[in-house]
């Protein structure tokens, strides 16, 4: 096996391996319900418990690197008996008359009935099989929805130890030239204070702005224990993963129908509507303009809003709020726990993407529909591009025996008619303008004034305590 196919390999089964034991690494769980979800993740992966503990210990002495396998050997495929349906059929009849047998169990009473030799059947088969077909999951079902109806005002007591996101439908904006625009805005919440660590409109939906929005989180406000996310495709990415994986960040996602455990974002997702009911009367023509009034809004509407989720937290924990409430941004604020911040450049690192390319003759390469111009010292070989895919301009080429090379994205130009702009049929009932939006810039430029004028006085206090 090549070297790049083995490599590929052991992140795949790193990031496989991180998967199964990430709901395990709780700081905060009880060692009776780790007992219990090691368990079901032993019987649900076909693997035993003793394995689990292995790749936990790895994970928190190693970190991601811990839980690469340090090679692979080929091995001859287990052959099954022809009659292995038959024998599922009976095993599965074992296990439901007796739901608590164990696979080793229902294996040795297969044998001795004589439907299998001994050392035929394994465990790991047998196990993988009964999960395949049903068993295990009304256990595991009702678990979950014990575990919802109690978590239902489920709070975390501190900032940054859980964050939830998701992804909204934004506003459609009409460029000058007449373009249809859709935005889709992507957002973390923290958990406990319900402060808006990263929220940002984008013009698609793909993969990458749910990076974005991690990357853009963690070099704000530094790194968070768990994020807790739907099951779309954007956050089950392998890549975002394999990001937050290295970076030490554990990814829950949620069951399928409970709505009511996302309530914090959702509610949130409230607001933007009001936001948006009001830029479709602003004239926001690009996602730039909508972000930098998004932002605006974001400070002054919702951050410094008093919160009722956080009264009623408090609340309920016996504890007295005053009577002109708590705000996100406060409530952020006044949190004991510490911010973590880490290096940047590491941060950068654990969100490269990854890509194998050959170099023609020339020195160029192809790169998501890009060209790329490396150097023609490394002409026909095969080199390893990594790439930040929000910013597409420059490329790190990785080719063995050399030193990294920085590409840059080849300009090709065509000429190309400019298309006419289209009539504006405008009429005097369209406000020009949301009233809005302006007070709130308005706000956000003097709250802005004051603070620069409050730190200039501060630097003349100190000059003038020195000459006395």
């Amino acid at each position: 096996m090549e070297k790049k196919e083995i490599n590929k390999w052991q992140d795949e089964e790193a990031l496989r391996r991180y998967r199964m034991i990430a709901p395990l690494l709780d700081p905060d769980m009880d060692e009776g319900k780790r007992q219990q979800l090691r368990e079901e993740a032993a019987e649900k992966n076909g693997i035993s418990k003793r394995t689990l503990y292995r790749y936990e210990k790895s994970y928190r002495e190693e970190g991601f690197e811990g839980l690469r396998p340090a090679s692979r050997t080929k091995k001859r495929q287990q052959r099954l008996p022809e009659n292995f349906e038959v024998i599922m059929e009976q095993a599965v009849q074992l296990k439901r008359e007796v739901p608590k047998r164990s696979v080793r169990q229902i294996i040795k009473i297969l044998e001795l009935e004589g439907w299998s030799a001994p050392g035929v059947l394994k465990t790991s088969t047998m196990q993988r099989h009964l999960y395949n077909a049903g068993l295990g999951r009304k256990q595991m079902k009702r678990y979950a929805e014990k575990r919802t109806v109690s978590s239902r005002r489920f709070c975390r007591p501190h900032r940054m130890e859980l964050l939830q996101g998701d992804i909204k439908y934004g506003p459609e904006l009409r460029t000058t030239d007449g373009e249809l625009v859709k935005t889709y805005l992507s957002s973390l919440i923290d958990d406990h204070s319900r402060y808006i660590v990263q929220s940002e409109f984008y013009d698609n939906q793909r993969q990458e702005i749910v990076e974005d929005t991690f990357h853009k989180a963690v070099l704000k406000a530094g790194k968070f224990d768990c994020a807790y996310l739907d099951n779309g495709v954007q956050y089950t990415a392998e890549h975002l993963g394999r990001a937050c994986a290295k970076l030490g960040i554990r990814i829950v996602h949620a069951k399928p129908g409970a709505c009511q455990s996302k309530g914090k974002i959702e509610k949130f997702h409230q607001k933007v509507d009001q936001f948006m009911a009001e830029i479709h009367v602003a004239h926001v023509h690009t996602v730039e303009e909508l972000n930098r009034r998004w932002k605006i809004f974001l400070e002054q509407e919702y951050q410094k809003e008093t919160h009722a989720g956080i009264k009623e937290y408090y609340e309920s924990c016996g504890v007295a709020v005053p009577a002109c409430g708590i705000t996100p941004e406060q409530e952020w604020m006044r949190d004991n726990r510490g911010l973590v911040f880490m290096d940047v450049s590491v941060v950068a690192e654990a969100f490269l993407h990854h890509e194998t390319r050959r170099i023609d003759e020339a020195g160029c390469f192809s790169l998501d529909g890009n060209r790329y111009e490396a150097s023609a010292a490394l002409a026909n070989l095969e080199a390893e591009a990594a790439y930040d895919p929000m910013d597409m301009e420059t490329v790190t080429v990785y080719c063995r025996g050399t030193a990294p090379v920085r590409a840059h994205r080849m300009e090709i130009g065509a000429f190309a008619s400019k298309v006419p702009p289209v009539p504006m049929g405008m009429t005097g009932s369209i406000p020009e303008t949301s009233r809005l939006l302006d007070a709130l810039e308005k706000k956000y430029k003097e709250d802005h004034g004051q603070m620069a004028r409050a730190l200039s006085f501060g630097e003349y206090g100190k000059e003038a305590g020195s000459h006395v």
